[in-house]
């Protein structure tokens, strides 16, 4: 994982009022809790007394209430009371855990994987999906780091074999480009595609290729993707890692074509079907890549014109992992 960014890790339905949720992300055992005015609190999951889960316990006053001895922590991580102790004594400041920063928005749980800032940098999301948008959800587990599921996104030649019987009908083998411009952060990107039949015609390299909105794919790192239908049709797909084996994709099918919200969820609703049997083609093949995390050079890898939207996303990747090393 990159240090000091935003990443998308949880549904905002996912955290209840008033109930805690113990989960993995970034490596760690998590528990996030709801408070009363909306605000989510996320820590460490593991009790700074003797090691029990903090999540397992109950929200009381806001705090989140260890099951074992009743201490509580508040959003910070720190223990606000010890009840052996008796509820006037101060407690010590060592009895404290990691606690993260954390946003809702955008129907997404924000976790800031990195060190507390007096300010923090904008949300990276689809900047034009807005309310007017009705949307459904997939949650999908894939046994593979969330950088290499990310690169499957961005891999235009798979389609006409691993979609064969899908959105890669038409034989289109031959790969034009790709196009590929950098957002003016340089924390983002957009991929232009231009797949065609084979008539044994030279694939036409990137920088002879006029380009003009709207691309195909946008990436915002660290872990945020979409693939642009069209202006009212958008396939979303937060990678929120688990492990460094192990992502869960919440895959959303966005739709403004129809604004009755019945009708609308509907829409939704069929077109995140479609979106599944498509995920579940992908996945069949990343799951056995190896190794499961990608990196700038890979030994045993071989890539070609094709893959650049791939090599950009990794160069972006390690820049990000570089300035934030630094």
């Amino acid at each position: 994982m990159i240090k000091n960014q935003w990443y998308a890790v949880l549904e905002s339905n996912q955290v209840k009022q008033g109930k805690a949720l113990v989960i993995k992300r970034m490596n760690e055992e998590l528990a996030f809790w709801r408070k009363s005015d909306g605000t989510i609190g996320c820590i460490n999951d593991k009790c700074a007394h003797r090691g029990a889960s903090i999540g397992k316990g109950n929200v009381v006053d806001d705090h989140l209430q260890c099951p074992f001895h009743g201490l509580e922590y508040d959003e910070t991580g720190q223990c606000v009371l010890i009840p052996a102790n008796g509820k006037q004594a101060p407690v010590p400041q060592n009895f404290k855990v990691n606690a993260y920063s954390v946003v809702d928005k955008h129907g997404f749980i924000w976790v800031w994987y990195g060190q507390p800032r007096e300010t923090y940098p904008e949300i990276p999301f689809i900047e034009d999906i807005d309310d007017s948008f009705i949307y459904s959800t997939f949650r999908d587990h894939w046994k593979a780091h969330y950088s290499l599921s990310m690169e499957n996104q961005l891999d235009v030649s798979h389609l006409p074999f691993v979609h064969r019987t899908t959105i890669g009908k038409g034989n289109k083998t031959l790969v034009n480009g790709p196009v590929v411009k950098s957002d003016e952060d340089k924390r983002g990107f957009k991929v232009w595609v231009f797949n065609e039949v084979d008539h044994q015609q030279k694939p036409k390299q990137p920088n002879d290729i006029p380009v003009q909105p709207p691309e195909r794919l946008t990436i915002k790192m660290p872990n945020i993707w979409q693939n642009l239908i069209s202006e009212d049709i958008r396939i979303v797909a937060a990678f929120a890692p688990i492990d460094q084996e192990n992502t869960m994709i919440y895959l959303r099918f966005y739709q403004r074509v129809m604004k009755l919200k019945g009708l609308g969820n509907l829409i939704a609703y069929l077109g995140k079907v479609f979106s599944i049997r498509i995920l579940r083609q992908d996945k069949a093949v990343v799951e056995t890549q190896i190794p499961k995390k990608s990196e700038l050079t890979m030994k045993g890898q071989n890539l070609f014109q094709a893959d650049y939207p791939i090599i950009h996303y990794r160069k972006v990747r390690e820049a990000l992992k570089t300035q934030e090393e630094e």
